[in-house]
């Protein structure tokens, strides 16, 4: 940690911009669009607790379907459902989605543009479990797929809109989903999601930080910690992987003299090279930091706990944004 951060109180005297939690906002979000919307069907493969899909499954007992633990079985009766009007979401593990079943998503659902909403709970680092259940490629490995739509949410605001938006929207959707206790980071009041647009988040000069998913609340916390040490900082939260807000990553690149990128996954192949793509093929010379997880699979222990010890923890954000120091293995 930089004496500079250190001289700033750590994290300690930055204000926290979390608010209150949500629990289960995607299955909340689920029942509420179920009552207008008879259409929709949700499935899971026996991780109906563990997805968060229990509200809608209490709601519409007989518009939800458990296809056992068969992850391939999920999404095929998920496009099954999808090939005679349904609109079907399907819930579980990412790691199980991402890896099982995805030939299944490639081809039974995007390939065919089938209305099935492919909801993944756990993804990245913060399932304890080890590599078996942490899906640390899954961005990566659904980054590539034709006709699927990418989204990684901020918060449980985000989530839910997420989940609106692709009920309302055709063809196919993976969605990480935040399960259990949900932080809320965004105002519901003055909050807009629009597939495929990012949002400037935090306004600055001098570096840019463009994040994704749940990393965005730590993004803003670190940009809020530079402002206090002088550095201005700017953050982008991209929550659409795919289609990828090319636009906005350049004009935030353009006006910068150093760019960060902050995600809960492999940091090569998501959205740190998808960034860095957008920067080269336009000509912005600017330095580009990716902050993420190495190429290997990692250990069991707690999400604070692995998260500290590969640098995706506040005080390593805060650290690299500040002075632009960021090495871990």
């Amino acid at each position: 940690m930089s004496d500079l951060l250190n001289r700033a109180g750590g994290m300690g005297e930055i204000a926290d911009v979390r608010g209150p939690y949500e629990t289960a906002p995607f299955g909340n979000e689920l029942v509420e669009l179920a009552k207008t919307n008879p259409s929709i069907v949700g499935l899971s493969a026996d991780m109906s607790k563990y997805s968060d899909i229990v509200p809608f499954m209490n709601a519409y007992p007989e518009r939800y379907f458990n296809a056992g633990v068969a992850e391939q079985s999920a999404v095929m009766m998920s496009a099954g459902l999808a090939k005679v009007g349904k609109t079907a979401f399907c819930a579980t593990y990412a790691a199980f989605l991402s890896r099982r079943a995805l030939d299944f998503i490639a081809i039974a659902c995007a390939h065919s543009k089938a209305n099935v909403k492919i909801v993944a709970g756990s993804p990245g680092l913060v399932n304890p479990y080890g590599a078996t259940h942490q899906s640390l490629e899954d961005l990566v490995v659904m980054r590539s797929v034709p006709d699927l739509t990418v989204i990684d949410p901020c918060d449980a605001v985000e989530l839910r809109h997420a989940v609106r938006a692709a009920a309302n929207t055709p063809g196919t959707f993976y969605i990480r989903n935040l399960r259990g206790k949900v932080p809320v980071v965004f105002d519901e009041t003055d909050f807009e999601f629009v597939v495929g647009k990012a949002r400037v988040v935090r306004e600055g000069t001098e570096v840019a930080v463009i994040s994704t998913g749940f990393m965005t609340e730590r993004a803003m916390k670190a940009a809020d910690a530079a402002r206090a040490l002088g550095v201005s900082a700017a953050v982008l939260h991209v929550p659409t992987i795919k289609p990828l807000d090319e636009q906005a990553i350049i004009e935030v690149a353009s006006s910068v003299g150093r760019v960060i990128v902050v995600e809960n996954g492999l940091r090569s192949g998501g959205l740190g090279t998808a960034v860095t793509e957008v920067v080269h093929d336009n000509g912005i010379a600017v330095p580009i930091t990716r902050i993420g997880l190495q190429d290997r699979f990692h250990p069991c222990g707690s999400q604070s706990y692995n998260e500290q010890l590969f640098g995706l923890d506040q005080d390593a954000i805060t650290n690299a944004v500040v002075t632009g120091n960021w090495a871990f293995q």
